[in-house]
């Protein structure tokens, strides 16, 4: 089959089985991926040792076998963890001091897609800027013959679950955690097998949904972040009267919360919310947030004694600064939420704990702790807007809100003292994404949000 360069993405590989990737396509990702690891460890594939991990996805099975035919193909040696969440491959590869490892995941795509998330030694993470395009070239040239003399690899099978748990709850003190009621919405992926048995450790009165791994996953889709996929956690919070609920994308490495009257909690106010918790653990520790958040994050790390630093969307720039710079967590408002104590990677379990000792703790309900927020931040969530010239378009918004103050992290932000906004450009699509806040009320947020949204699409 020919190689579909369109399936290497930004941050990971993903396409439709059969008609973009397939085993063979899998087997010379894995082989190209051992020799790019070579390279960035300076050091023979033959000593290479890699980690593997696959979701619960029908294809992923065969595919995960392909990738590592290819890895030991050019010589590497396989640990092979088996299903897991994505995290556990993280975990594997940082606690063993691995070269690198390689999940077979579409995350949260419907059934028909496949993929690959690449990470190197200290669970890292490729991307197209460092990786990941050196993958497609190699794959797109050809591999050819593997060099003569080169011996085969080989592989062992590895069980990571008990030191993963014992890691996660590292990060709270288990004996804080009241027997509140949690519905849990698994979406038929990873978060069961991977988080269940901590939740259970903890003495929860748990209500279990589509907490079985499923790849044809039978009601809706391991995607959290769409509305649609929300019905029914939200529907059956209220209907059991529980404290809270909590969502997992399909490979477990993001979670979502729904407080105890099952609204959505956005990502801006869950990052504040573990970063005061954090805080409270380790002050004057440095937090990250993305360029699209809410001034709630920043404010809440200053009132808490932290310090707030911005950085650009992508979790390979999150786990890159926080490893250059050492900062203690980051936060992205699409859910991604990473720990440097976690080998800087993101995870769907460590926030989870965090929230159920949070609210332990305080002796509210999750309601009442996010009232603040949700009286003083008005945010318009993240709004895509086709457009044929992002940079032209862009340029246009920056000439119209001269007057603001204008930073490019990532995109354009624009910032007055009662409101502040951020667009940036889609990695892979003729998009731009708004993302506003006010801090006068939902009204003026609205009002400037359409003000906004009038230009993007003008």
């Amino acid at each position: 089959m020919p190689i579909d360069t369109s399936i290497f993405k930004a941050y990971d590989v993903r396409g439709l089985y059969g008609s973009q990737i397939d085993g063979d396509t899998a087997e010379q990702i894995g082989r190209a991926f051992v020799r790019v690891l070579a390279g960035m460890a300076g050091k023979p594939a033959a000593e290479l040792r890699i980690g593997l991990g696959r979701d619960m996805r029908l294809t992923a099975p065969e595919l995960a076998a392909r990738y590592g035919a290819g890895m030991m193909t050019e010589g590497a040696h396989v640990l092979d963890a088996g299903q897991v969440g994505t995290e556990m491959l993280y975990y594997l590869v940082g606690s063993q001091d691995l070269d690198g490892g390689l999940m077979c995941t579409a995350s949260h795509n419907p059934k028909a897609y496949t993929g690959a998330k690449l990470v190197r030694r200290g669970a890292l993470a490729l991307s197209g800027d460092e990786g990941i395009n050196d993958i497609r070239d190699l794959v797109v040239a050809g591999l050819g013959d593997v060099p003569g003399g080169t011996p085969a690899g080989t592989s062992e099978e590895v069980d990571v679950a008990e030191g993963f748990r014992a890691a996660a709850l590292r990060f709270i003190d288990p004996a804080k955690v009241k027997p509140l009621k949690v519905v849990v919405d698994g979406g038929n992926g990873m978060a069961g097998p991977m988080v269940g048995p901590i939740l259970e450790s903890l003495g929860l009165d748990l209500v279990e949904t589509y907490w079985t791994p499923d790849g044809n996953f039978p009601d809706h889709e391991p995607n959290p972040l769409l509305p649609e996929n929300r019905e029914f956690i939200i529907r059956k919070v209220r209907e059991e009267g529980a404290d809270l609920g909590i969502a997992w994308d399909g490979d477990a490495d993001r979670c979502f919360f729904f407080d105890d009257t099952g609204r959505f909690i956005d990502g801006d106010f869950l990052t504040a919310l573990l970063a005061e918790s954090l805080l409270a653990k380790s002050p004057g520790e440095t937090i990250l947030y993305d360029a699209r958040a809410s001034r709630a994050v920043a404010d809440t790390v200053e009132r808490a004694g932290g310090t707030a630093e911005i950085n650009r969307v992508g979790h390979a720039f999150f786990k890159g600064r926080m490893r250059r710079e050492g900062s203690m967590f980051g936060g992205e408002v699409s859910g991604h939420y990473y720990f440097r104590d976690f080998y800087c990677a993101d995870s769907g379990t460590i926030p989870a704990l965090l929230i159920l000792e949070l609210v332990s703790e305080r002796g509210v309900t999750l309601s009442e702790l996010l009232e603040p927020y949700r009286s003083t931040y008005f945010i318009s969530g993240e709004i895509n807007s086709e457009v044929d010239d992002a940079p032209a378009k862009i340029a246009e918004i920056e000439a119209r809100y001269a007057d603001g103050t204008i930073t490019h992290v990532d995109g354009v932000s624009v910032d007055y003292d009662d409101w502040h906004f951020n667009v940036r450009s889609s990695n892979t699509e003729p998009l731009l994404r708004l993302c506003l806040e006010s801090l006068v009320s939902a009204e003026d947020m609205e009002r400037r949000r359409d003000e906004v949204l009038g230009l993007i699409r003008a």
